[in-house]
């Protein structure tokens, strides 16, 4: 009995989920490709009867969210709008679901389960299309001329990126190099380490954190943070994640600046 009762929870626990991983664009070859918004938002995976992130956790979302979902799998992102990570996170996160959950619509890119090509694919889901499900659309790449003039203008926005995919190639379960992430910048990961004191506008706040790359390296981002975080930060030991132009000699990123508190995505 004690046995059981210690597998009960392995039991009632989703299963991680394989999906579909982004490589970097490295001057490709995607003629005939297709090219959509990279979302900065959360993650979501249906598979069939509830909401799971990518690393198997459940998602709380409202019963009257998902009431209209596809009995089948479908891969996406949870998403409010550009610079609106950490306002989606909030109410994404949280395991009492809020009625904020309207603000939310859930983009989905990929049918995990299905055959065919992409647009064969993703036909599955347009009957079950409605305000809070959307198959997230996509444009032909003419040349990679057509695809740098789409990303400027996704980032003049405030947008991420850009993801180019092969339209022909099956469900890929795994990182692939038929699936591309287009940036103008690089992003990373680091560890708040220490906090700085503001100085002018930002006297009495935080003016930017201490972070430590995985090589070691020591640095400061003071760009890119909100009022609200510079009045209550992230602990010391928090992971988050940021973008920068490129290293210095020295290993340091050049101008640095934070994106988000590392979230299970």
């Amino acid at each position: 009995m004690k046995l059981l009762l210690l597998l009960i929870p392995l039991l009632l626990s989703a299963q991680k989920p394989s999906l579909m991983l982004l490589q970097t664009y490295n001057d490709h070859n995607i003629s005939g490709w297709v090219m959509s918004e990279k979302l900065d938002g959360i993650r979501a995976y249906w598979d069939g009867t509830q909401l799971l992130t990518r690393n198997g956790n459940i998602i709380h979302a409202p019963s009257w969210f998902t009431a209209a979902y596809p009995p089948f799998a479908v891969d996406g992102e949870l998403w409010i709008g550009r610079k609106q990570f950490e306002h989606t996170a909030a109410i994404v996160r949280d395991n009492k679901p809020s009625d904020q959950w309207r603000e939310i619509t859930h983009y989905i890119f990929e049918v995990p389960h299905a055959k065919g090509t992409l647009a064969q694919r993703l036909a599955r889901v347009r009957p079950y299309e409605h305000r809070y499900l959307k198959c997230i659309p996509h444009i032909k790449v003419t040349d990679k001329n057509h695809l740098y003039a789409y990303l400027k203008a996704i980032e003049a926005k405030g947008g991420e990126g850009v993801v180019v995919r092969d339209p022909n190639a099956p469900y890929i379960a795994r990182r692939t190099h038929k699936a591309l992430k287009v940036k103008t910048f690089h992003d990373a990961e680091c560890e708040i380490v220490g906090y700085n004191n503001g100085k002018g506008k930002y006297r009495g706040v935080l003016g930017s954190f201490t972070c430590k790359m995985n090589s070691g390296t020591l640095f400061k981002i003071g760009s890119g943070l909100s009022e609200a975080l510079r009045r209550n930060p992230p602990k010391i030991g928090t992971v988050v994640t940021f973008k920068y132009q490129e290293l210095t000699q020295y290993g340091k990123p050049r101008f640095p600046v934070f994106l988000r508190v590392k979230r299970d995505r």
